[in-house]
């Protein structure tokens, strides 16, 4: 299920877009990014809806992904 960004708490959504940036596996190669950085360049895929928040209710997690990923009826 996809959760509209603009309905959570800020601080919420910092934190959702922090810990997401620091997840293993999103490196940005070999320059070194900043975790502000990151953050943002998040924060505007969100706003431009590249990306989406999504909460997957069966196992109770929530994930950023591709707005282009989701299934058909999301």
């Amino acid at each position: 299920m996809v959760i509209p960004f603009e309905q959570l708490n800020p601080a919420t959504l910092q934190s959702l877009l922090e810990e997401y940036a620091t997840r293993e596996g999103t490196e940005y190669g070999e320059r070194e990014v900043a975790l502000s950085e990151k953050v943002l360049n998040l924060r505007r895929q969100l706003q431009s809806g590249e990306v989406v928040i999504w909460f997957e209710p069966g196992e109770e997690s929530v994930n950023l992904v591709l707005a282009r990923d989701l299934p058909e009826d999301a």
